[in-house]
């Protein structure tokens, strides 16, 4: 009995192992596809789990390829394309594939524009022949192109990238799709991937962590420090110094986080984030507006001084709101980074779990400063009422 069910758990283990190797161990060299086309040469890509498959002809100059994902989502579309002009997804010429809400499988050819919009039309080169199958999981643009003698070696772009409604929506601009460019010769056969998005990424990184930490922490902890602190008074007047080190040191790293950003959105025509970038600029001119009323602020005694805290609170409150939303929409930009984001909503909760601990102890000190001012002024009151009894007596 033993024997047996040893026998069988090996037997098991042996299958499950055969499977794992030949699984990890089938490249595109050994793939068959459905229509059993043959392939002299192809390249498994280094993202997107994607593969290029393709035979030149030389005597005519036209190529028959066949791009192929791996484990390709129904609500998401596939794009592979060439693109003279650089490694990047802009005025490129594409051929894209998708299925239908209906079921239909549906592919074209696009000629990617600088806002990255993928409406059918026509190439700079002849595809007189693209299909697409959808099999076992696997989603294939089957083609053949034309090639002029500038595109026999060139940049090779490939991308995945959800659905809205039957249409391509925007694809994600980080991690593998920030990386799924290279070189392709024909020819040679020769494959190269780049790493031309990879200084992009850091960029964007940066830009990332310097807003974060500026307007979305250093921001909030001043506003902690004003709001808390200034009631304890063994405090005294370091509250207000620490207050300004951390807006003030918030604003220049900000500035920096912005300049970043607005150098990145500089770099990548086509490729917009408008609620993004429209919240940043309405958040460096609040916090411009904010150091400026610094140089503006009146005397504690001053008539004026009412309305400026009216000001400087409106807008020191709402630029820190503005700028943890529009942290959260730049997580939503950077999604690879999930790290961060549950980072910072650690942040948050920490940050927000101090005010409300101060909000309650604060409000117990002005509580007990008032209870003992109406004490003091009470018994201050009686004894001078019994003084003047008894000067009258």
């Amino acid at each position: 009995m033993e024997k047996s069910l040893t026998a069988t758990v090996l037997l098991s283990c042996t299958l499950l192992i055969s499977l794992f190797v030949s699984s990890s161990a089938q490249t595109c060299g050994t793939y068959t596809f459905s229509n059993n086309q043959i392939y002299s040469t192809c390249t498994n890509l280094p993202q997107l789990s994607c593969s290029l498959h393709w035979n030149y002809h030389s005597s005519n100059m036209t190529a028959d390829i066949a791009f192929r994902k791996t484990g390709a989502s129904t609500s998401n579309w596939i794009a592979w394309a060439l693109n003279p002009s650089g490694a990047r997804m802009a005025g490129s010429q594409a051929l894209v594939a998708y299925r239908r809400s209906n079921g239909s499988l549906y592919t074209y050819t696009t000629q990617v524009d600088g806002s990255g919009s993928m409406v059918p039309g026509s190439l700079s080169f002849e595809v007189p022949n693209i299909t697409v199958d959808y099999s076992g999981g696997d989603m294939t643009i089957f083609a053949t192109l034309k090639l002029t003698s500038g595109l026999l070696s060139t940049y090779q772009v490939w991308q995945e990238g959800p659905l809205s409604g039957d249409n391509p929506g925007p694809h994600s601009l980080s991690g593998e799709n920030g990386q799924s460019v290279g070189s392709l010769d024909f020819v040679s056969g020769s494959v190269n991937s780049t790493g031309a998005t990879s200084s992009k990424a850091r960029k964007r990184n940066v830009h990332g962590v310097l807003n974060a930490v500026s307007w979305g922490i250093l921001m909030p902890v001043g506003i902690i420090i004003a709001r808390y602190l200034k009631v304890f008074k063994s405090a005294g007047p370091a509250w207000f110094y620490l207050h300004a080190i951390c807006q003030t040191s918030g604003y220049a790293v900000g500035v920096a986080g912005w300049a970043t950003g607005m150098k990145l959105g500089s770099d990548s025509p086509g490729i917009t984030y408008d609620t993004h970038r429209n919240l940043g600029i309405t958040i460096f001119a609040l916090g411009t507006l904010q150091v400026l009323a610094l140089l503006l602020r009146p005397k504690p005694d001053h008539k004026y001084r009412l309305y400026w805290n009216i000001y400087h609170h409106t807008v020191g409150y709402t630029t820190v709101i503005l700028s943890i939303f529009n942290i959260f929409e730049g997580f939503d930009a950077l999604d690879r980074e999930k790290n961060w984001k549950k980072a910072y909503i650690g942040v948050l909760i920490f940050l927000g779990s101090v005010a409300v601990v101060l909000e309650a102890v604060t409000w117990m000190i002005v509580i007990k400063r008032k209870k003992t001012a109406n004490s003091d002024k009470h018994a201050n009151g009686v004894n001078g009422y019994g003084s003047r009894v008894q000067q009258t007596v």
